[in-house]
């Protein structure tokens, strides 16, 4: 098992929810958290630990982001008008990985930032190799040439666990997407709650 599979299913466990929604989620047969002291009874969270958790979650499933980065994108959203939670899933939803995610070219958040980083998806007919490079509507984000046959891609794009979201245009016959719009919270389809606005208030402490 890679790395990067062990984080996914660390992060499953540690939240107690499948978070992606895979079937191969370790919480759909045990719902305890990782480790020796995993199934302990959980004693009731504060508010602090409630906000801590939602932030946990969330940079979890955009691939675990690190702090540094998450907080940056918190600060950004924050200086656009409008509610800063939703701004927060706006500006999460329109990094490349994540675009690259819903699209189904790749089968996990984790792989398209591996995918990008290997230099296999274009923008507007240009390459581009950082996952979070910020996608903005009308743009064309498609599969480079040499990349189309590759069988995670080929895999990825038949997957019946989930849909392309509607603020993505996508041609899997031509392994193109074009994002038409910034998602608001409710269009997302995330498997489980995400509470933004538990962040917002973590930040704000």
């Amino acid at each position: 098992m890679t790395k990067r599979s062990e984080a996914k299913y660390k992060i499953d466990r540690r939240m107690g929810q499948n978070i992606w929604g895979r079937p191969k989620s370790p919480v759909n047969r045990r719902e305890y958290g990782p480790g020796q002291h995993g199934q302990r009874r959980k004693g009731k969270l504060s508010d602090f630990g409630v906000q801590l958790r939602a932030k946990q979650k969330l940079k979890g499933y955009y691939a675990n982001i690190s702090e540094r980065q998450f907080h940056g994108i918190y600060v950004e959203a924050g200086r656009i008008k409008g509610d800063t939670g939703e701004n927060l899933i706006g500006i999460l939803e329109r990094r490349l990985d994540t675009v690259v995610f819903r699209a189904k070219f790749v089968s996990t958040m984790f792989a398209a930032r591996q995918f990008i980083n290997h230099g296999h998806i274009k923008v507007n007919g240009r390459k581009v190799n950082i996952s979070s490079y910020q996608v903005k509507p009308g743009d064309v984000i498609e599969v480079k040439e040499a990349s189309k046959q590759l069988a995670v891609v080929l895999e990825a794009s038949q997957l019946a666990e989930r849909d392309v979201p509607d603020y993505i245009e996508v041609d899997h016959s031509k392994m193109t997407a074009k994002f038409i719009r910034i998602p608001a919270l409710s269009d997302v389809p995330f498997a489980v709650q995400m509470e933004p606005h538990l962040i917002v208030e973590f930040y704000s402490r």
